[in-house]
C-alpha cells in the first residue's frame, strides 16, 4: 500500500494491474477511502460510461476509483484531457485485469500521466503478517488468493470455480475460441510443464493445434495473469546459451489444481513438487520487487552443456545466481552450478544464494543458504 500511496502523490493517475480476486479492489478502497468507487463490471454503469464518457466523468469532479477499467477503455482519452487541465495528484485510481490490452491503451492515452503497478496474489510474507501459518505443501496447494484464506475455502473447489469463471467470462472477452475443451487441455498441459523451457511445437503436438495457435493462447494466458515467462539471461560467455523463456504460473495454487493435486499427502509424493516449489520461490522474488514498484530483473541461465541456474538477479552490473531446491536437507552437490556460474562471470558475482525447504540460514563460502520463507532477503 505504501508504494501506491506514494505514487498517488506524484502522478494524477495510478493504474493497478493484477489477476482477478488478487485483492486490487480491497487495496485501493483501503488506500483511498474517501474516493468514490465505480465498478465498471456492472453492465448499467458501463453502458452509461460508454454512451456519455464526458458526462459520466463529470459526476466525479474530484476523481474516483474506476475498477476494471479495461471494460470501458473509452474513458482513458477523456481522463487524459481532465488530468491535463487539473494539476491535482492522485485524481484517478484505475484497476484492471487484462494486462496487455490495458497497458497498451494506458500507454497511448495516459503516457507520462500514470504510474503502473502490479498486484499479484498474496506472498508468504503477507500471509505471515496476517498471522496465517501454513506449511510449504499447504502453500503449494492453497496459493495466494485472499478469499481462500479469508473465507477458509477448500482450495480445490475454489480454483475449480476460478478456472471455470475465467474460461466462461474473461477468455470470451479476450479471444474467440471455438473449441473450449481443447483450450482447457492446453492449460492443463502448461501446468505439467512448469519450470521447463517453452516449446511451442511440443505443446501444440500434445494439444493437437499449430504452434502459431499455441503462441496466441500463451499470450492470452499471460495477458490475463494466468502464466508468466521467465526470460533467459545471456551474454557472450563463449558458450552457446539457451534463449527461450521458461514457463511458470502466477499462482501455484491454481497450478496444483490443474495438476489434480488436492491434499498435502498427494503433494508430498507428486513428481512435480520440485517444480512447484521453484515456481513458488520465483513468485516470492517477483512479488517482492513488484511491491516496491520495480521491475523484477529476474532471469534464468542455461547453456548447451547443461549448466543451469534457476534464477539470476541482475542489479546494476552485478549478477546474483540463485538455486532453488525442494529438499529440506542441504547437500553440497546443490552448489555445483552456483560455483560454475561464479567462475564464469568472475567479479560480477559477489555472492550467490541457495534457497531450500529447510530452516537454517548460513553462509557457505560466497553462498547464502536461506529457507524458502526468507527467500527475498537475497534481494536486499
Amino acid at each position: 500500500m505504501n508504494e501506491l500511496l506514494e505514487l498517488a502523490k506524484s502522478y494524477p493517475v495510478v493504474t493497478l494491474l493484477g489477476p482477478r480476486q488478487s485483492g486490487k479492489t480491497t487495496l485501493v478502497k483501503l488506500a483511498f477511502p474517501s474516493k468514490p468507487y465505480v465498478n465498471l463490471e456492472a453492465i448499467d454503469i458501463r453502458e452509461i460510461a460508454k454512451l456519455d464518457p464526458r458526462g459520466f466523468l463529470n459526476q466525479y469532479p474530484n476523481g474516483a476509483i474506476l475498477d476494471e477499467i479495461q471494460r470501458a477503455p473509452e474513458l482513458l482519452s477523456y481522463i487524459q484531457v481532465i488530468v491535463d487541465e487539473n494539476p491535482s495528484k492522485g485524481l484517478y485510481i484505475l484497476t484492471g485485469s487484462h494486462q496487455v490490452e490495458l497497458q497498451q491503451a494506458v500507454s497511448q492515452s495516459l503516457a507520462g500521466r500514470t504510474a503502473l503497478l502490479q498486484l499479484l496474489p498474496m506472498s508468504l510474507e503477507e500471509l505471515n503478517n496476517a498471522n496465517i501459518e501454513i506449511s510449504l505443501d499447504e502453500a503449494l496447494i492453497k496459493g495466494g488468493y485472499p478469499r481462500i484464506f479469508k473465507d477458509n475455502l477448500d482450495p480445490t473447489k475454489a480454483y475449480r470455480s476460478y478456472f471455470q469463471t475465467y474460461v466462461e467470462r474473461d477468455l470470451r472477452q479476450l479471444i474467440n475460441i471455438k473449441n473450449i475443451s481443447q483450450f482447457q487441455r492446453f492449460v492443463h498441459i502448461c501446468a505439467g510443464r512448469i519450470g521447463q523451457i517453452l516449446n511451442l511445437e511440443g505443446i501444440g503436438g500434445d494439444v493437437g493445434v499449430s504452434s502459431h495457435t499455441i503462441k496466441e493462447w500463451m499470450s492470452i494466458l499471460e495477458s490475463s495473469f494466468i502464466i508468466f515467462r521467465l526470460l533467459p539471461y545471456y551474454e557472450n560467455f563463449g558458450k552457446r546459451l539457451i534463449k527461450s523463456p521458461k514457463l511458470y504460473f502466477t499462482d501455484v495454487g491454481l497450478a496444483s489444481y490443474l495438476l489434480g493435486i488436492e491434499n498435502t499427502t498427494q503433494m508430498a509424493r507428486d513428481p512435480l513438487r520440485g517444480s512447484l516449489v521453484e515456481n513458488l520461490v520465483i513468485l516470492e522474488l517477483i512479488k517482492y520487487r513488484l511491491n516496491q514498484g520495480k521491475d523484477s530483473q529476474l532471469y534464468y541461465f542455461r547453456d548447451a552443456h547443461g549448466h543451469e541456474i534457476d534464477v539470476i538477479f541482475q542489479t546494476g552490473s552485478k549478477l546474483i545466481p540463485i538455486e532453488i531446491k525442494a529438499a529440506a536437507t542441504f547437500n553440497k552437490s546443490f552448489l555445483k552450478n552456483l560455483n560454475f556460474f561464479e567462475k564464469l562471470v568472475g567479479e560480477r558475482c559477489t555472492y550467490s544464494a541457495l534457497i531450500y525447504a529447510g530452516e537454517q540460514q548460513q553462509l557457505i563460502g560466497k553462498c547464502k543458504l536461506l529457507p524458502y520463507t526468507h527467500a527475498t532477503k537475497i534481494l536486499n
